[in-house]
C-alpha cells in the first residue's frame, strides 16, 4: 500500500462524508449473470398462483407478495402488489454484484428488501460509486459507474445530485487543496488520488506537492478507468492477450490454474496466457476469478427460481472472462506504483481542522434533496417528496 511517514491523514469518511449502506436484496433470484434467465424467472413467477407464487417469491419480513412500495427512482417497474401483478419483466439493469463482477438485476422495488432509493436517485452517466471492501488486513476501495449491489461495506457516491452536481467532498476541501497545489482540482481528480493513495485503515494521505499530486492523480485515473470499464475496452499488449486455446465446454464444473503454463482450465477448456497476478488477484481475501466462475456455475436449488439458468455456457461469458483477466492483470501491474507513492508535504487532519474544512457539517453526511419530479408510490399513486 502507499507509503506514508505520518499518522495524521484524514479519514475517507471525512473526505467523502455522505455514505449509504449497500443495497440488500433479500433473495437471490432477481439477480444473476445473464439477463435472459432473470426474465425467465419473472415469467415463471407471474405464471404461478397462490401458494406456488408465494413459495417462488421467497417472502421476507420486509417483502411479501402483499407489500406496497413505490417505484425505484428512475425505473419504470410496476407498483401493483405482486399478489395481483402480471405482465412482462422490467428490463434488467447492469449492476456490480461482486468485486469486478458485472451482473444483472431486475430493478423492481417489490423484489428488493432494502434498495436504498437515495442511491438510485443519483445514479446516472456522471456518477461514480465508491464501495468499501473490508479485508482481513483492512479495507480496499472499488469504483464503478454501475449501481453497486455487493453487500460488503459503505457506498460513497462521488456526487450528491444527478448530473455531476455537488461533489460529495468535505465543504471547503477543493479550495484548500487549490491553495496548496496552485490549481483547483476537479472532483474526479480527488477521487483518482483517493484510489491511488488510500490505506487499509481507510485514511487517505493528501499532499500539497503539485508534482506528486499529478503523478498520483494520473495513477488513480488509470485505476478508475480499469475499474469502470466504460468507453474503450482495456487490452494487454500483443502476445500477452488471453485467448481461448481449447473450446470451453457447454457447462464447465471446475476451474484450475496451471502456473507453469499460465493457463486457466475450465474443465477441458483452456484460456491462456493468464498472468499469475491475474489469477492471484484477491479482494476481501477471495480470488476474483474463482468468485466470478462460481457465480456462473453454482446450481440453484431445484424448484426455486435460482434453478433457472442458462442451459449452456453463453458466449458473452467467455468475452467477459477474457476482459476480466485483462483488467486484473493491468491493475496488478499498477501495485508497485502505488507502493512507491510516498506522500510528502502532507495535508493533515490538523491542518484541515485549522482551515475549517473539518469537522464536516452534519448536513454533508446526509443525502441532498434531489427530487424535482414526482415518483410513483404504491399502487400507482404519486407523491412529491
Amino acid at each position: 500500500m502507499p507509503g506514508v511517514t505520518h499518522d495524521d491523514a484524514p479519514l475517507l469518511a471525512d473526505l467523502m462524508p455522505w455514505s449509504v449502506a449497500p443495497p440488500r436484496l433479500g433473495r437471490a433470484w432477481p439477480a444473476g449473470p445473464d439477463a435472459a434467465s432473470l426474465k425467465a424467472r419473472w415469467d415463471t413467477l407471474m405464471k404461478a398462483d397462490g401458494p406456488g407464487r408465494e413459495a417462488l417469491f421467497e417472502p421476507t419480513r420486509p417483502r411479501t407478495l402483499h407489500t406496497a412500495v413505490g417505484q425505484l427512482p428512475g425505473q419504470s417497474s410496476g407498483t401493483q402488489k405482486l399478489i395481483r401483478a402480471s405482465g412482462p419483466c422490467p428490463e434488467p439493469l447492469r449492476v456490480l454484484a461482486a468485486p469486478y463482477d458485472e451482473q444483472w438485476l431486475i430493478p423492481d422495488h417489490r423484489l428488493i428488501d432494502a434498495a436504498r432509493p437515495e442511491l438510485w436517485r443519483v445514479a446516472d452517466d456522471h456518477q461514480v460509486f465508491v464501495a468499501e471492501v473490508p479485508d482481513t488486513v483492512g479495507s480496499q476501495l472499488l469504483a464503478t459507474s454501475l449501481l453497486p449491489t455487493l453487500r460488503l461495506g459503505r457506498v460513497r457516491p462521488l456526487y450528491r445530485r444527478p448530473g455531476g452536481a455537488e461533489p460529495n467532498l468535505a465543504p471547503g476541501l477543493l479550495d484548500h487543496l487549490a491553495a496548496r497545489l496552485g490549481h483547483l482540482p476537479a472532483p474526479p481528480d480527488v477521487l483518482a488520488w483517493t484510489l491511488a493513495a488510500v490505506r487499509p485503515d481507510l485514511t487517505v494521505p493528501l499532499t500539497g506537492d503539485p508534482g506528486l499530486w499529478s503523478r498520483g492523480v494520473e495513477l488513480g485515473h488509470r485505476m478508475l478507468w480499469l475499474m469502470r470499464r466504460n468507453g474503450e475496452r482495456p487490452k494487454l499488449p500483443g502476445g500477452r492477450r488471453p485467448y481461448v486455446r481449447a473450446p470451453l465446454p457447454a457447462r464447465p464444473l471446475t476451474l484450475h490454474y496451471d502456473h507453469e503454463e499460465e493457463t486457466l482450465h475450465l474443465d477441458e477448456g483452456r484460456v491462456s496466457p493468464v498472468p499469475p497476478q491475474a489469477w492471484e488477484f484477491e479482494v476481501g481475501g477471495v480470488r476474483v476469478l474463482e468468485q466470478w466462475f462460481t457465480a456462473r456455475t453454482t446450481e440453484g436449488t431445484p424448484g426455486t427460481l435460482t434453478a433457472i439458468r442458462p442451459a449452456t455456457w453463453p458466449q458473452a461469458w467467455t468475452s467477459e472472462l477474457l476482459e476480466l483477466i485483462t483488467v486484473l492483470a493491468l491493475l496488478a501491474e499498477l501495485r508497485p506504483q502505488r507502493d512507491r507513492l510516498a506522500v510528502t508535504a502532507p495535508v493533515t487532519r490538523a491542518e484541515l481542522h485549522g482551515a475549517g474544512v473539518l469537522p464536516v457539517p452534519e448536513a454533508a453526511r446526509r443525502p441532498a434533496s434531489v427530487l424535482d419530479h414526482r415518483e410513483e408510490g404504491p399502487e400507482g399513486q404519486f407523491a412529491l417528496i
